[in-house]
């Protein structure tokens, strides 16, 4: 039998893309679920996705936003076997799923990466800078295993889920985290390199400007100082 899958979305003004996305996910997974998550956008995204007449793709809007806390309530409307998560705007993306799930049968967590051989990052200026930066401060204190801390782009079996369970606040930090005690708890991660695309509307949500980015920076060092001293 055909594992069942369940891939979560997190959308915050994606109308441009989000149809994309979502017909290239179903395109390429067989058996799967897309439980998608809008955090009050104010462009149509989650009016759109309301239109698409399929019964696996399971729609929540709510007033609040936070990427983990919208991972976190996908995660618990998810019924796959395997969990996966993709950028909303990265529908090219999508055709990767399929080999990332293959390899599902010898490791417990895979990873898209950019910092291992192969793997490349085509945005520019502060995107590529802010990942860099933040991915050196991961390896030097959390350990140099995992290459990729803040890729966000991962598929897992739900067993991972017994062993570490991700904490529901922050933004793409909470990634960093997740991983780091998923490789103290002994599981399996693979990483895949990828290149990373430009981002197609142009600017960032996460850090548009540098007084955001340095803003934002303040909560990933004190995340990744976090995960050293939290206790399970």
């Amino acid at each position: 039998m055909d594992k069942k899958i369940s891939i979560i979305l997190s959308t915050y003004n994606e109308a441009s893309v989000i149809e994309q996305t979502i017909s290239q996910i179903f395109k390429y997974i067989k058996n799967v679920e897309i439980i998608l998550v809008d955090d009050n956008s104010s462009d149509g995204t989650f009016e759109k996705v309301k239109k698409i007449d399929n019964p696996n793709l399971k729609l929540f809007s709510r007033k609040s936003r936070g990427l983990a806390s919208a991972f976190s309530l996908g995660l618990i409307n998810s019924t796959g076997d395997v969990v996966g998560w993709i950028d909303s705007n990265m529908d090219l993306l999508a055709v990767k799923l399929p080999n990332m799930i293959s390899k599902l049968d010898n490791h417990d967590l895979v990873i898209l990466s950019r910092y291992v051989e192969g793997g490349k990052d085509e945005r520019k200026g502060l995107r590529i800078a802010a990942s860099q930066i933040v991915n050196l401060i991961c390896r030097f204190i959390l350990g140099r295993k995992i290459k990729d801390y803040t890729s966000g782009i991962f598929v897992m079996n739900r067993s991972v889920l017994n062993k570490v369970v991700p904490i529901s606040y922050g933004h793409g930090e909470f990634f960093i985290e997740f991983l780091y005690k998923a490789k103290q708890k002994d599981v399996k991660i693979l990483e895949i390199p990828f290149t990373q695309p430009a981002d197609k509307e142009g600017i960032s949500k996460t850090a548009p400007n540098m007084f955001k980015f340095i803003y934002l920076s303040f909560f990933y060092i004190t995340r990744i100082i976090l995960s050293l001293v939290r206790r399970d």
